[in-house]
């Protein structure tokens, strides 16, 4: 189990430096790291078994990897490149099913069914509790406007991180008691600081 996870995860760090484009300001290698130690966290509160654990790390790693291939519908690629290596390191396919599944579950909107689902959709939007959300939230802005094309007032995107706030949920019983906190004094924070 541990060889794998190792595995799993020298391979996506080489394949996302080599693959990777500098202009990901948030898709990036430190995102992929993040949902890794948020899903552990959310893991362990949430009293998983080993092999869900499991699950989750392995899907934590490669539920970006279609970011170097493809913007929208990066899920598909990188759900491609986990089921690819999960089946040359001989992982079982109930096992890769599930990490399929994983991945899939943190398209957006989320709609995540199984527990272990939500937790990898919980961590996905971990960085909506940091303290230096600020960080994140420009982040995104100059990933949109480079890839998507969406380019913004300052008061259009206030609104836009708005109605994310107010629409996004937490999925896991930690991420409705815990991180539904850190995000609401991060919401409070972002519209006090922006007078319009």
């Amino acid at each position: 189990m541990n060889n794998v996870i190792q595995a799993v995860r020298d391979y996506v760090i080489l394949f996302l430096a080599e693959n990777l484009s500098d202009q990901l300001t948030f898709h990036n290698i430190g995102h992929t790291y993040e949902v890794v130690s948020a899903v552990r966290e959310i893991g362990q509160e949430c009293q998983i078994s080993e092999e869900q654990n499991f699950i989750l790390q392995v899907s934590a790693w490669f539920h970006d990897c279609g970011y170097a291939y493809s913007y929208k519908g990066h899920e598909e690629e990188s759900k491609k490149l986990a089921k690819n290596f999960l089946e040359n390191v001989g992982c079982e396919t109930d096992f890769i099913e599930k990490v399929l599944q994983c991945i899939n579950a943190t398209k957006y909107p989320q709609n995540p069914t199984s527990e272990i689902e939500k937790i990898i959709c919980d961590a996905d939007m971990f960085h909506l509790t940091r303290t230096n959300y600020q960080k994140y939230e420009k982040a995104l802005r100059l990933e949109f406007e480079k890839y998507l094309g969406l380019t913004f007032t300052d008061e259009e995107w206030q609104m836009e991180n708005n109605h994310f706030f107010k629409n996004h949920q937490y999925y896991t019983e930690y991420g409705q008691k815990i991180l539904e906190k850190f995000k609401e004094v991060n919401f409070l924070l972002m519209n006090s600081s922006n007078k319009f």
